[in-house]
């Protein structure tokens, strides 16, 4: 091996067969020095100084000429102090997670990762918003219980063993929590989720079943689009990155691992930057937003004064700002928990219940926790369903948070943060002793595939756009075309047309009250009646029946129907033609 004039970028190391490029930033005054060890060894095997006068402004660069670059690993040592480097792109030392390693003892080391990967024919999905329904996983937590069946538990290879599972399930994009290479040991806890400084441009070496972070992830994308599933990676950075590197590393992510999106935090970068950038263009840019949770479990609880805001978030359009619809997320109640605790109960995280927020619009429906009355019980599972309904017949793009699709629990607590066990890992064994919500939730999501006016790709208006006598999205209530809308009001009924959808129009009555509730039918068209479809009770009707009052339908308390439209046919009555009606 030996030093030759290097380039001063890209920054980190480029390997490019026997030769290996290196930059790095460096203050002023400060010495610096490439650190090169053998692979899987604790002490350097070769040093090279980096010299300030060699080097443009505060970066240092050099080559190494003559080296096998898979049989090396790097660090820098810069003002006497071992230093990863910012811009490695794998790291080895932690593969086992929560195990604390010491830097200066050398135990963490960047690897020389070739650029080298067969991609096959793989491109990026481009799905259109209205087209997705996403799916939002934590990589280790997913599959790391042993209930998961996996072979590779907690791993991005485990990901791959659920795939069959997310495509029965209809799930067209999954989005990951941090999977870059972050610290898990933080003020004495497990940082389970991962949020805090990073090397952001490291995928997490214990998310790798094998001996290669890289390939893994690459082969987890690569999998997931071969089945039609986009990859979102959350990228929440810290404050003090700058803008410039948060660009550089989600143009990484989208060049080198063919990643569909991010979900970042736009408090930390700028969002007019991000949608400014000509390569993110190209991608899905995406933040969180608490505004259609916080309506729609009010809404679901039975808040007064929702009706308003409720059809706001049955309308609003993902694609318009970036802001997918969920009810529940990572950080937060799980949906079981959301209908089965009015409080949180962290107090297995060591901060006396004072972590995680407060208010969360929980209601327990009778009993806090866990509770063996059947009347409580069969509440909750009505509510959930209800739930789901409420996320997955709303016009925004759906992101389902893993596990709720069948009663997953972490046991009330709202901010499983540092709970790398069996409370913050998805328990599937709830799935095997009661599959019946998860195919509620199947069928549910096929029924808004099935439906184009319940996902339009632009934003209904409420106006006739194509000159077929309805508007493309009505509110109705006691009577037809009139919202009940003053405070005590908790119910709402939704017609949405089908003209320009190729599609049947339907009509959704939602009552979120205690008491049964009376819809006025509008006319779904002449020569037209409505059939009932599904409803909380009753799930995806295979066989829908036509209704008897083609006028008028009541809506049990708590409950959500959906009717579709249908052509009327003639029928014969004792040799006597007549409609049905």
């Amino acid at each position: 091996m030996k030093k030759t004039t290097g380039k001063p970028q890209p920054f980190g190391a480029a390997v490019e067969r026997d030769r290996v490029n290196f930059s790095v930033q460096v203050p002023s005054g400060k010495t610096c020095e490439l650190l090169l060890y053998r692979r899987g060894k604790a002490q350097p095997a070769a040093r090279f100084e980096m010299p300030e006068q060699e080097g443009i402004g505060e970066v240092r660069f050099l080559a190494v000429e003559g080296i096998e670059a898979e049989k090396y690993e790097y660090n820098f040592e810069i003002g006497g102090k071992v230093y990863i480097d910012p811009y490695v792109k794998e790291i080895t030392g932690k593969k086992v997670f929560g195990r604390e390693r010491d830097l200066t003892a050398h135990e963490i080391r960047g690897k020389l990762v070739s650029p080298e990967y067969d991609w096959e024919d793989d491109r990026r999905l481009h799905l259109r918003w209205d087209e997705v329904t996403a799916y939002s996983l934590h990589v280790r937590g997913f599959t790391k219980h042993s209930s998961s069946k996996v072979r590779h538990k907690g791993t991005y290879a485990g990901v791959i063993e659920k795939i069959p599972y997310l495509k029965e399930l209809g799930i067209t994009q999954i989005q990951c929590m941090p999977v870059y290479e972050f610290e898990e040991c933080k003020k004495g806890k497990i940082n389970y989720w991962g949020y805090g400084p990073a090397y952001y441009f490291a995928p997490k070496e214990a998310y790798a079943a094998g001996d290669s972070a890289v390939r893994e992830l690459k082969d987890m994308i690569k999998a997931c689009h071969r089945e039609g599933i986009e990859v979102v990676l959350e990228m929440p950075f810290t404050e003090e990155i700058p803008v410039q590197t948060v660009l550089e590393c989600l143009r990484f992510y989208m060049l080198e691992y063919h990643i569909d999106g991010f979900v970042v935090n736009p408090y930390i970068v700028p969002w007019e930057i991000l949608q400014g950038d000509p390569f993110l263009k190209d991608i899905k840019l995406m933040r969180k937003d608490d505004a259609f949770q916080n309506i729609m479990r009010r809404f679901l609880k039975g808040d007064e004064n929702m009706i308003g805001d409720a059809v706001w978030a049955l309308r609003h359009h993902s694609a318009a700002d970036g802001k997918c619809n969920y009810i529940t997320a990572q950080t937060g109640f799980t949906l079981w928990d959301l209908v089965s605790y009015d409080s949180k109960h962290n107090e297995a995280n060591g901060e006396n219940n004072t972590d995680g927020p407060d208010y969360n619009y929980s209601w327990n429906c009778g009993a806090e926790g866990p509770s063996r009355k059947r009347a409580v019980t069969a509440l909750r599972k009505n509510q959930v369903r209800n739930a789901f309904f409420l996320l997955l017949t709303a016009q925004g793009t759906p992101c389902i948070l893993a596990g709720d699709e069948f009663y997953n629990t972490q046991k009330g607590n709202n901010n499983v943060y540092c709970q790398d066990n069996e409370t913050g890992w998805v328990d599937w064994s709830r799935l095997k002793t009661d599959d019946e919500l998860f195919t509620f939730v199947k069928e549910l999501i096929a029924f808004r595939k099935a439906h184009p006016c319940l996902h339009r790709e632009e934003e209904l208006k409420g106006m006739d756009r194509t000159a077929c006598g309805v508007p493309d999205v009505s509110y109705h209530g006691e009577s037809a075309w009139q919202i009940k809308d003053e405070v005590s009001s908790r119910q709402l009924g939704v017609l949405y047309s089908a003209a320009g959808a190729g599609d049947e129009e339907c009509f959704i009555a939602y009552n979120m009250h205690w008491l049964p509730h009376t819809f006025a039918l509008p006319s779904p068209g002449k020569g037209r009646g409505w059939k009932l479809a599904a409803g909380t009770q009753d799930g995806i009707r295979t066989a829908p029946a036509l209704l008897e009052d083609q006028k008028c339908i009541e809506v049990k308390e708590r409950s959500i129907i959906i009717l579709t439209g249908t052509e009327l046919k003639e029928k014969s009555d004792k040799g006597k033609g007549r409609k049905r009606s």
